[in-house]
């Protein structure tokens, strides 16, 4: 990273609202010394970008100092095009319109030979094929209203349909956006469960914010909310072709507790999980490469699948 790059990107983390940076977290970040950032101090007041300076939280800019428009280079346009043709591929509608309005925006800023690059990157850059022609688009829960509810800590309120399509009125504290191959999940605590919950956007209904806050709840983590602990998880183990095993760790639905080679082409996958019925369906796409060393009842479980389908295949 040249010396201009690194100050824009300076001036971009100094904006953010929050916590300030002290000069060894920003040296840090940036992988360079303090007497560096120093320098890049001294570059940016002398471009009249005014920086402050709180001896108790660290350095920022002045409160309502605002950029003036930036332009991409072509690698950085590059990132946000993958980023938009995956939001284009998903199965929320909204998500779509909105990504191509981004892309509208963008487009209408850009010089000509980047409107090139933007042009051809969007026809000849994929994201997840099948998921794009296969889907049917369909308008799900507003995840923009729950990532504002989020932002601001507030409660929502909504309608929602289980799989066995009871609709019930749900008060949560959306602490989480999660998604999940082809479908946005939120989570976070139910009022009605007393505990955590995730809930498919698509399945919600006339979500609203209330004016209750709502305060994080001690060790609350990413990971405490995804793969949150309950007394119905078994501990599963899976041998697996050395082939397939890159693929299984991408797409696994749980936390890989360990992951050891036993044979120059198996290996073995430990991690915990509560649902046998999904796990036993979700393995029968790996076909003979992957074997279920335990629990039992899920080796069972694909053994009564497997007979099924064979006595279907008979008659």
């Amino acid at each position: 990273m040249n010396s201009s790059e690194r100050r824009l990107k300076l001036i971009l983390l100094l904006q953010r609202p929050g916590r300030k940076k002290t000069v060894q977290e920003l040296a840090d970040i940036f992988g360079v010394s303090r007497r560096t950032i120093f320098r890049d101090f001294n570059a940016l007041s002398e471009i009249n970008v005014p920086i402050k300076y709180d001896r108790y939280t660290g350095y920022g800019l002045v409160e309502g100092y605002k950029m003036p428009p930036l332009m991409f280079n072509s690698k950085e346009l590059a990132t946000i095009m993958v980023g938009l043709n995956f939001v284009k591929s998903q199965v929320d509608q909204q998500m779509v319109r909105d990504a191509i309005g981004v892309e509208l925006k963008i487009k209408n800023v850009l010089p000509n030979e980047l409107k090139t690059l933007m042009t051809s990157l969007e026809e000849h850059t994929i994201v997840d094929p099948y998921l794009r022609y296969n889907s049917n688009q369909k308008k799900s829960g507003d995840w923009y209203l729950i990532s504002a509810a989020i932002a601001d800590k507030k409660r929502m309120q909504f309608t929602y349909t289980t799989k066995a399509g009871s609709r019930t009125t749900r008060k949560i504290d959306p602490y989480l956006l999660v998604y999940f191959q082809d479908h946005w999940n939120v989570v976070g605590w139910s009022h009605r469960r007393g505990d955590i919950r995730s809930f498919i956007l698509d399945r919600i209904v006339s979500p609203v914010i209330l004016e209750e806050n709502w305060l994080p709840k001690p060790k609350m983590s990413v990971d405490s909310l995804i793969f949150r602990y309950n007394e119905l998880k078994k501990l599963v183990v899976l041998e697996v072709e050395k082939s397939e095993i890159e693929g299984i760790r991408a797409i696994l639905p749980a936390k890989i507790i360990k992951l050891e080679q036993k044979k120059p082409k198996k290996f073995r996958i430990s991690f915990e999980f509560d649902n046998m019925p999904f796990l036993n369906h979700w393995l029968l796409q790996f076909g003979t490469t992957v074997k279920i060393i335990k629990p039992e009842i899920l080796i069972s479980l694909q053994k009564q699948t497997l007979y099924a389908m064979i006595n279907d295949l008979e008659k």
